[in-house]
Formats: C-alpha cells, sequence, structure tokens
C-alpha cells in the first residue's frame, strides 16, 4: 500500500487524499505538519530534502514530492487524466495556473488568516495585495468554467482536483464566492461526483 505524508488541513495535502478517494484506491496516511517541525526532522528531511508536504512513499521504497506532480503519477491511466495530447497539455496547463497564479494567493492567504502564529505576516497590505490577486486567479477561472463544465474541457481532471483543494474554502480567506456563480457550479459538479470526500476526511 501507497503511504502519504501530509497535514490534515492543508490544501495541497488534501489533494492527493481526494484523488484516491475518487479512484477508490486504498492507502496509508501519516500526519506530518509543518506547524509543529516534524517536516524539518531528520528523518523527514531523510525522505524529502526540501522539507515540505505532501510526500509520496510507493510500495517499492521510492518517493514524489509536489502535490501536483503526486496527482499526475496516481492518475496515470485514470479517468481523471486524458490520453490526448493536447488534452494532457490543458490539464498541465491549469496545474501550472494553480501554483503560479492561484495557490500563492488563496492558499496563503487563507493561513495567514487561520493560523495564530502566522497573523504576524498579515499586514493590512499583504491582505490587501493577496485578495486583489487571488480574485484575479478566480475571475480567469470564472471566465473558463462559463464555457466548459470542467476547467481542462468537457470531462474532470486533475485539473479540477487541484483547483478544487484551495478554491472550495476560499471563502475562509476572505473571498467572496457568491459573486462567481460559474465557479460555485463546478464546485458543485466536483462534490456529486463519486468517491467525494471532505478536507478533513482520513482514510
Amino acid at each position: 500500500m501507497i503511504t502519504i505524508y501530509g497535514m490534515t488541513d492543508s490544501g495541497n495535502c488534501y489533494k492527493p487524499r481526494l484523488l484516491m478517494a475518487k479512484l477508490g484506491r486504498p492507502f496509508k496516511h501519516v500526519e506530518t505538519s509543518s506547524r509543529d517541525g516534524t517536516t524539518r526532522s531528520t528523518a523527514y528531511l531523510a525522505k524529502n530534502a526540501n522539507g515540505k508536504v505532501p510526500l509520496l512513499e510507493l510500495e517499492d521504497g521510492r518517493f514524489l514530492a509536489e502535490s501536483n506532480a503526486i496527482l499526475l503519477y496516481l492518475a496515470e491511466g485514470t479517468r481523471l487524466l486524458p490520453t490526448d495530447a493536447y488534452e494532457r497539455a490543458l490539464v498541465y496547463q491549469w496545474l501550472f495556473f494553480e501554483q503560479y497564479s492561484h495557490e500563492p494567493y488563496i492558499a496563503v492567504r487563507r493561513s495567514l488568516m487561520t493560523y495564530p502564529e502566522r497573523a504576524v505576516l498579515a499586514t493590512p497590505e499583504r491582505l490587501a495585495s493577496l485578495l486583489e490577486s487571488g480574485n484575479r486567479a478566480l475571475g480567469v477561472m470564472e471566465a473558463q468554467l462559463r464555457k466548459t463544465p470542467f476547467l481542462a474541457g468537457d470531462a474532470m481532471s486533475v485539473a479540477d482536483i487541484a483547483l478544487y483543494a484551495y478554491t472550495q474554502d476560499a471563502s475562509v480567506g476572505g473571498y467572496d464566492l457568491g459573486v462567481l456563480p460559474a465557479v460555485r457550479a463546478w464546485l458543485a459538479r466536483i462534490e456529486a461526483d463519486q468517491g467525494h470526500v471532505p478536507m478533513a476526511w482520513l482514510p
């Protein structure tokens, strides 16, 4: 059985758990937190020198880091990763968008407003900048989802899994999803899909 090291309340760590649930694949979860120093321990750094979660451990002892790389590996040969070259590239496009234009703003603002130890970094100027950039990313998603039911087209993919993780509770970071009807409908479609589980779910 594969093992996923991660934080229960991290969106990046939720991604592979949600994917595995939707695929109906068993796995072992090992709670590993950046908040308590676990990710900086000698034992963990031997597994992932970058000291971050999530981390995938395969049955043969190999490791794979970075949430979207883990998604691509786990989705290979499944309904959630297209085989057509162009359709697959569209999935990659949205995965890059998630990491460069969405997560750095929406996830960071959520973090600053959720974890007390990070409140000192939550200056009004930074929060305003994150809100503006996050709303811009949500606007890009809204525009696409007015055209197609899922981000990369007509079928759900790991692109949707990746962007669902931090969009589904963006309101925690102060983002107003009420002005984004296409995004809200997309969230509902993902939640209606087979095997869906909430962020707090563990195997």
